[in-house]
């Protein structure tokens, strides 16, 4: 018998034949829709975006708004906070570096990003200097985790900025002025001098149109005719400002500033579960981090072997990530901060450190995995790419 016969003998077969049939007819073609899902997945996750500069403003004199314009007229949407990955090369070498959105997600024509110099900056600096108006950049679409979320974060929001980590507040601020949210913010914003507060005019203008932000410039050293806040944002200052304390704290500036504010807030008896910190970067001076190994000096040099590769040299100081990087040797790479896990690496065999806050899954740590942005060389050590 054969198999036409023997589904013709199953029930409601010949009914299912006559309903095909009618479908054939009058039913719609889904092949024609073939690929509009992934289409519409990569304009709202694209693996990258190709970016052409449309303006430059200095900013300060240590500091660029830069805007960035997507060739093909598509930006993908974004919570105000989040950063974009920029990829460069410069002296022959390939490599990014994240940078906070500081325009707001209601903005859709452009992603404008502030870059401030900093000593040894090697990506600031390529920036700062050599970029024009009409240049071609190549950048991720937006990332992280530092964002406002209505259901955990209630309807009161301090912000704790330092210098350059005035950014994804801007993005923050502006989206209340354009939507004109009812959400209460405060800003404590902390420079060292007066001339290199970034947004101030801005700053003062959203503040004038709105109630709800408010904010306090804090500086360390000022000049004898100001005015206003000096020294640091401490407790005392914060519960001054805030009266109560019911708000949830969103932390982002340099290195120094995590170090004296969050102890600060400690002191305020302020849980961690409402305390906000945005990554940023490896450490200045990796040797004075707590649990760092004596015998190990910043100038040593250990040999990295690639599985499969080649063995290169590396710097004891020197995130494992950059090293590779000055060998060609090219990884995935995001945050850069050891949150995101793109990077996420095979540690063979050697030793390693890696400094507090580095987010390592449980399983990664028992199976010998590392985050080579945020990872350093103690021995000789091989890896698996």
């Amino acid at each position: 018998m054969v198999k036409s016969e023997i589904m013709q003998r199953v029930s409601g077969y010949n009914e299912i034949v006559a309903e095909n049939a009618i479908l054939e007819k009058y039913g719609f073609d889904y092949s024609t829709k073939k690929g509009e899902v992934r289409s519409l997945i990569d304009a709202l996750h694209p693996q990258k975006l190709d970016l052409t500069v449309s303006e430059i403003v200095q900013e300060t004199a240590s500091a660029k708004c830069i805007k960035l314009v997507s060739e093909d007229g598509c930006h993908p949407p974004f919570q105000a906070g989040q950063y974009i990955n920029v990829f460069v090369e410069t002296d022959g070498i390939r490599t990014s570096r994240p940078y906070s959105i500081a325009s707001s997600p209601t903005q859709k024509g452009y992603y404008e990003i502030m870059v401030r110099r900093i000593e040894d900056g090697f990506v600031s600096n390529y920036l700062l200097d050599e970029l024009r108006p009409g240049d071609r950049i190549c950048s991720s679409s937006p990332s992280g985790y530092f964002y406002y979320n209505p259901l955990f974060h209630g309807e009161k929001l301090a912000f704790i900025a330092g210098g350059s980590g005035i950014t994804p507040f801007m993005s923050m601020i502006r989206e209340l002025a354009d939507k004109n949210l009812s959400r209460r913010l405060h800003l404590f914003y902390g420079s060292r001098v007066e001339d290199d507060v970034i947004y101030r005019e801005e700053i003062d203008r959203i503040s004038s149109a709105h109630r709800n932000f408010t904010w306090d410039l804090v500086l360390s050293e000022p000049a004898p005719s100001f005015k206003g806040l000096k020294g640091f944002i401490n407790a005392g200052l914060i519960k001054e400002s805030l009266k109560d304390l019911g708000w949830t704290f969103f932390v982002c500036g340099p290195e120094a500033m995590y170090q004296f504010c969050l102890p600060e807030l400690e002191k305020l008896s302020i849980p961690s579960r409402k305390i906000r910190v945005e990554v940023m970067g490896t450490p200045k001076n990796i040797v004075l981090s707590p649990g760092w190994p004596e015998n190990v000096k910043a100038g040593d040099v250990f040999k990295i072997a690639i599985r499969g590769k080649k063995t290169i040299s590396a710097l004891a100081s020197e995130p494992l990530m950059i090293s590779l990087e000055r060998a060609g040797i090219a990884i995935p790479a995001l945050c850069r901060s050891g949150e995101c896990s793109l990077c996420r690496t095979k540690l063979i065999s050697g030793k390693v450190y890696q400094p507090n806050g580095v987010k390592l899954r449980k399983s990664d740590r028992a199976f010998g995995y590392i985050h080579p942005c945020m990872t350093y060389p103690i021995t000789d050590i091989e890896i698996l790419l």
